[in-house]
């Protein structure tokens, strides 16, 4: 016996403990196992990359962009609460 449920009009969900309720089949409310084998990793980036959505085929950031960003980051944690800076020697 599994927690089940199903959605109601307003969508949300309403929990039971019965495979069918009102004629409706009723979902699993427990998520799905996990398993660090993954035998089935293959045919899911098999699937992004054909339709497009592995991270390496999503537009990047400008690498300008980062370098600036950076530099800016240095630039303030080179300086303490005084405003002066702090140089390494």
């Amino acid at each position: 016996m599994h927690l089940m449920y199903v959605l109601d009009k307003d969508g949300k969900r309403v929990y039971t403990l019965k495979k069918v309720l009102n004629g409706e089949v009723t979902k699993s409310a427990h998520p799905a196992r996990f398993s660090p084998d993954d035998k089935y990793s293959r045919h899911r980036v098999t699937l992004k990359r054909r339709y497009g959505l592995l991270l390496t085929q999503q537009p990047g950031t400008s690498l300008s962009l980062n370098r600036r960003h950076l530099q800016e980051t240095n630039k303030l944690n080179s300086e303490d609460e005084r405003g002066a800076v702090i140089r390494d020697e």
